[in-house]
């Protein structure tokens, strides 16, 4: 009968490999966290903007944070900061949540201001 092999001592998660998240995982995990934070803003208007514009600067290194630029439209008139704030947020939320990478900074540019067309 064989002898069986002892089972192999376990090692620390970064001797065991790494992981490479692509920049474009990033960006959609980013552009769908702007739509969520801006569909509430959007309910009950006949036009709407365009879908968000994501571009990512991704970790250089191991344990290193990403910087995520947004371009969006918003809605006018509305509260344009607690918008912007809330893409931010909801941003670093998402993509640490799903990632588990550091968000060192997230740039929100207000491409367009949609106004409701009075009819």
């Amino acid at each position: 009968m064989a002898a069986l092999a002892p089972a192999p001592a376990t090692r620390e998660p970064g001797a065991r490999g790494r992981l490479r998240i692509a920049d474009r995982v990033y960006a959609r995990i980013a552009a769908r966290a702007a739509r969520e934070a801006l569909a509430e803003a959007w309910l009950g208007r006949a036009e709407r903007g365009g879908p968000p514009t994501v571009s990512v600067t991704a970790p250089s290194g191991p344990n290193a944070p990403v910087t995520v630029r947004v371009a969006v439209d918003l809605p006018f008139p509305a509260d344009l900061a607690a918008l912007a704030r809330a893409v931010r947020d909801r941003i670093v939320t998402q993509v640490g949540g799903l990632t588990g990478t550091r968000v060192a900074e997230v740039v929100v540019v207000v491409e367009r201001l949609v106004t409701e067309v009075a009819g």
